[in-house]
């Protein structure tokens, strides 16, 4: 998966596991449906959906603010992992646990 392999390039340790429905998961930790994407981790008590770039996951990390979470909707091109022709300009989301989001972030062009 090229998003993890992003993460480990950026000094980030990851263990992966498979589950049998992904849904399940998003849905206890809290990710927004309209925020969804392919994938959803924990890391360090935060919940990360999607192709977040290993610097928003660092400041994330660092500042700590009062969030559940990060999440990039969809599978941007040009995000980790998405790399490629026509990358587009993206959002990293930041959302809380009544489901309220803002942009954490921009990316691309």
């Amino acid at each position: 998966m090229g998003w993890v392999v992003h993460l480990q390039e950026h000094g980030l340790k990851v263990k992966t596991t498979d589950v049998p429905n992904v849904g399940v998961l998003k849905r206890r930790s809290g990710v927004p449906p309209q925020l969804s994407s392919c994938h959803t981790a924990i890391i360090d008590g935060y919940v990360v959906e999607g192709h977040v770039p290993a610097m928003d996951v660092m400041r994330l990390l660092k500042e700590r603010p009062s969030i559940v979470g990060l999440a990039v909707p969809g599978m941007p091109q040009g995000s980790p992992g998405m790399e490629g022709p026509n990358p587009v300009e993206y959002h990293v989301y930041a959302f809380d646990e009544d489901g309220n989001f803002e942009v954490f972030a921009t990316h691309g062009p």
